[in-house]
């Protein structure tokens, strides 16, 4: 199969670009009868390339961190077509940055019809964790010689056709076009939000909002599972902890990712001393971002991240906040420490000092964040 590297990362001189990517598909004709041949011009079966942001497909890349990369399964609209984000620091062999051998032998499985695992330690784990060396683990190599078979003592010359691939979902790494499922941020009322590594996220259903200083970023509203894959359907809260966990909850559980790796849950709440019903919503609150709240069921709980419990299983009520309705759908502090509340499509800001709501609300989630035209 031949492939082509179209454009090259900054930080690393072509030739050994071209080495790794050989090496990372080395990876996959080792324990297949695939062969792979890179071409400079001419037709491809693999299309390497390293952009930013948008760049064509309808799945841009936002800048350093977050997104690594994405490729297209066989049988799609841009089969072979693999893309790297040119923001990214890529590395050779170590960890001080992005591993390109380790992110393209993961990308060249998805190419060549693979999806992502939930065997631990695979190289088709939905995580990047680097690992030296590079290897392949049982269940990828099952999963590619199901599709292509066993390598052959005498390779035959015709290029191997893989097995029937199951077609795949709107998640699927990223493949489908989801622009036209895109919920309109003027028209949504969110079911979760809070200030994550100092930008602002807005959740509705499987989609994200993201905002720097005030600013919809391009390329949102985007997947939530791009960024934090393996999170549930639907969030019903989130909050960063002074440690810089993300804690996702939906209905009765929990789960806690290390930026974007996810490091426990599905959990139950109970398990943190909260009743067993849906969590509505989570504030981190104080100078420090010290004091966390959980809001449920017209009641709030403070809640400790450190010993992962509340701090009194009897719950306060609601009434503490005044001004606030008793029944919430989300919470999240800016850096100025005033709190937002969020029902439906309006919010109430909370002043810290008087300890109330402000005058003049509720407003608009819409006019305010997304600077939509007021509705009646």
């Amino acid at each position: 199969l031949p492939s082509r590297i179209i454009r090259f990362p900054w930080q690393l001189v072509k030739a050994k670009v071209r080495r790794t990517i050989e090496e990372a598909l080395k990876v996959w004709s080792d324990v297949t009868p695939l062969t792979f041949t890179e071409v400079q011009e001419g037709r491809a079966d693999i299309v390497i390339d390293f952009t930013r942001y948008w760049h064509g497909d309808n799945l841009p890349f936002d800048g350093p961190g977050g997104i690594l990369a994405h490729a297209f399964f066989p049988k799609t609209h841009r089969e072979g077509d693999v893309h790297f984000d040119y923001d990214e620091t890529w590395t050779i062999g170590n960890n001080l940055g992005t591993d390109l051998l380790q992110v393209a032998a993961h990308e060249f499985g998805h190419v060549l019809g693979l999806q992502h695992t939930a065997v631990s330690k695979s190289l088709m784990s939905p995580f990047y964790i680097f690992r030296y060396p590079l290897s392949l683990s049982e269940d990828d190599k099952q999963g590619i010689q199901y599709l292509y078979g066993k390598p052959s003592v005498h390779p035959d010359p015709t290029p191997t056709q893989p097995a029937e691939l199951p077609q795949p979902d709107l998640e699927t790494n990223e493949i489908t076009n989801v622009e036209a499922l895109q919920p309109d941020a003027c028209l949504t009322a969110f079911d979760a939000a809070a200030t994550i590594r100092g930008e602002l996220f807005f959740f509705s259903s499987r989609f994200v909002w993201r905002l720097r200083a005030g600013r919809l970023q391009d390329g949102y509203p985007a997947l939530a599972s791009r960024h934090w894959q393996g999170i549930p359907s639907s969030v019903d809260a989130t909050f960063e902890d002074p440690l810089g966990n993300i804690w996702f909850f939906q209905d009765s559980q929990y789960w806690i990712y290390d930026g974007e790796r996810r490091v426990s849950g599905p959990t139950p709440i109970t398990e943190l001393g909260l009743p067993a019903s849906p969590v509505q919503a989570a504030l981190v609150w104080g100078a420090e971002k010290n004091k966390i709240y959980i809001f449920s069921g017209g009641n709030y709980w403070r809640f400790n991240p450190q010993r992962r419990q509340v701090d009194n299983i009897y719950p306060r009520a609601m009434a503490d906040w005044r001004g606030v309705p008793a029944e919430i759908d989300a919470a999240f502090q800016d850096e100025l420490g005033f709190a937002y509340f969020l029902r439906g499509r309006d919010y109430w800001k909370f002043d810290p000092v008087q300890v109330k709501v402000l005058e003049g609300y509720p407003r608009q989630i819409s006019q305010d964040f997304f600077s939509c035209t007021p509705s009646s």
